[in-house]
């Protein structure tokens, strides 16, 4: 997923979530297939992606991951810890392997300013974008 698109999709799925209140911080856990998402280009895509809205200033927090792949040959499911491991099982080094499970990017928690009314200050959240 290109991390332009993901950046828009992450702050519309925070915004839903925020209903208004005030973002400090983001923590999202992608899992990727072949390019690994830069930190950097990510927290620069969220900033444009949150500028005017109430995660304006919330910090970002990236979590990657390997993607893991399951091999059709042994039965066995492993991270794709590099590219080779997308078209050979790090196992047995059978072929016939497929990506395992999901892909791209999970909003696992939203913190939120703290509210002087109120003690919430935080909230879990799995926003699949």
């Amino acid at each position: 997923m290109h991390e332009t698109g993901m950046c828009d999709e992450i702050v519309q799925a925070v915004l839903r979530r925020a209903e208004g209140r005030q973002v400090a911080a983001v923590r999202v856990r992608a899992a990727f297939a072949g390019h690994r998402p830069d930190p950097a280009v990510v927290e620069q895509g969220f900033r444009v992606a949150a500028a005017g809205t109430p995660a304006e200033h919330a910090r970002i927090e990236l979590v990657t991951e390997p993607p893991a792949v399951s091999c059709r040959d042994c039965g066995a499911r492993t991270p794709a810890a590099d590219a080779l491991a997308l078209v050979a099982c790090p196992r047995c080094g059978g072929v016939d392997v497929e990506i395992a499970g999901d892909t791209g990017a999970v909003v696992e928690s939203i913190t939120y300013q703290p509210d002087v009314r109120t003690s919430e200050a935080s909230e879990a959240s799995e926003v699949r974008t």
